[in-house]
């Protein structure tokens, strides 16, 4: 089947994805735009994986102030090159991730940064509020609990992307990756909000 020049830039401006590789999606979907976009996602998970292990020297710290200076934000994102550093889409990633912190008030970048005891004292909770079920079923629910409510709240690699709900920062962390062809790591951020206690 053909692919128009006019299907393929709708789909470029929905993915950022390059010329070719928004051609090969869309013929891979038969012209299905959404199709070729989930297709375009995995292949950036894909690339992601590959890159991990990748060192990354560059990238920016990069601040937000939010609410006429009511909430302000600072996050270093790292890359592998300085060429990657400057570039417009890389910065944009940036200043959304930025934008999600203020938005969303994430307290760690992933699961692993999670103090042990507050992931036991969280568990406590849930199994408090949980009674008459075997502990097998009692651990898998605290288990979903866990991932669905504090997780996808506390953690910023999975909290949904205030922009695209339909997909969590990690997802567009590595559609970035895919996209730049380039290790990119969320490294740390701080949050500071008018009035509250450290």
């Amino acid at each position: 089947m053909g692919i128009s020049a006019s299907l393929v830039s709708e789909l470029r401006q929905k993915t950022n994805a390059g010329i070719m590789a928004c051609k090969s999606a869309l013929k891979e979907a038969n012209g299905d735009i959404e199709a070729a976009v989930q297709i375009l996602r995995k292949k950036g998970v894909a690339i992601a994986e590959k890159k991990a292990h990748r060192k990354v020297p560059e990238g920016i710290v990069a601040s937000y102030i939010h609410l006429g200076g009511k909430i302000g934000v600072l996050v270093e994102v790292n890359c592998e090159t300085d060429f990657v550093a400057r570039n417009e889409g890389f910065r944009a990633f940036v200043k959304d991730i930025t934008m999600q912190i203020a938005a969303m008030n994430p307290r760690y970048v992933r699961r692993e940064d999670v103090p042990p005891e507050a992931i036991e004292e969280e568990n406590e909770k849930y199994r408090s509020e949980i009674t008459g079920k075997p502990p097998e079923i009692v651990e898998k629910i605290v288990e979903g609990k866990m991932r669905k409510f504090f997780f996808s709240e506390k953690c910023l690699l999975d909290q949904p992307f205030v922009k695209d709900p339909d997909i969590t920062i990690e997802q567009y962390l590595k559609q970035q990756i895919g996209e730049l062809r380039e290790n990119i790591v969320i490294r740390r951020f701080v949050r500071y909000s008018m009035g509250e206690d450290d």
